[in-house]
Formats: structure tokens, sequence, C-alpha cells
């Protein structure tokens, strides 16, 4: 194998580094997204019958008082900007849709990572060859 292809070789291998990094970078994001879901489910499921006062945050450490009355309607994001309003029921049900979705994708990042690493581990090998045949000329 001559030098231009070891050099092509080794630009290949540092492609697929910094494609993993990123598989990585998107699978941390995915992680913390689908944490934030579960989250939110529980706090959802918390709200019971009863009214609550609790603190809303409104910046710079300052909080507001507020009451959160019983079976009240609850404001969903879905996405591009967009809200809806829904019973708290539909909203936990309309969340648990988002986590089946994310853990689809968390699937489809694994295998793109372990199809990744398999392209590294063999372009390794192919680099040791290399290495140990320019030695032994």
């Amino acid at each position: 194998m001559s030098e231009e292809q070891a050099q092509a070789l080794m630009q290949q291998m540092q492609a697929l580094e910094a494609y993993m990094s990123d598989l990585l970078q998107k699978e941390e994001t995915v992680m913390k997204l689908l944490h934030e879901a579960v989250g939110a489910i529980d706090s959802m499921k918390a709200l019971g019958d009863t009214q609550l006062e609790t603190l809303v945050p409104v910046g710079m450490g300052a909080y507001v008082k507020a009451t959160i009355q019983p079976n009240e309607k609850l404001i969903v994001s879905i996405g591009a900007g967009a809200s809806l309003e829904h019973d708290k029921n539909s909203a936990i049900n309309y969340i648990e849709e988002r986590i089946k979705e994310l853990e689809i994708v968390l699937q489809q990042l694994s295998t793109q990572k372990h199809e990744v690493a398999a392209r590294l581990e063999h372009g390794q090998r192919e680099m040791n060859r290399i290495l140990q045949a320019s030695q032994s000329k």
C-alpha cells in the first residue's frame, strides 16, 4: 500500500472519529431529553385533585407565588414555538409518545455507533498492517 493510500486511510479514520464524537454528543442530548420527559410525567402525575401553591421562577432568582387549580389544563409544547392545551391525561399521553420516539432515536444512534466503531477498528487493523509491512521492508 502506498503512502497516499495510508494518508487516505488516516483521513477516513479521522472523519470517522469526528462522526463518532458527533454521535456521542447526540446520544447525550437525547438522554437528557428522555430524563426531562420522565421528570415531566412524574410531575404531572403528582398533580392531584387538590389545589397546590407553588413558586414560579420569573428570572434572576425571583419567584412569584402561584396556585395550581385541580384539574387545570396543561400547556404542552408541540415544537416550532407552538403549544397546545391538554388535560392532564392527554398531556401525559403526549409526553409518553415523545418518549417512545426518543427511545427509537436512541436505538438508531446506538446502531450507528456500533457501525462506526467497527469501521474504526477495521481501519486501525489496516493501519497496523501497513506499519508492519513498511517496517519489514
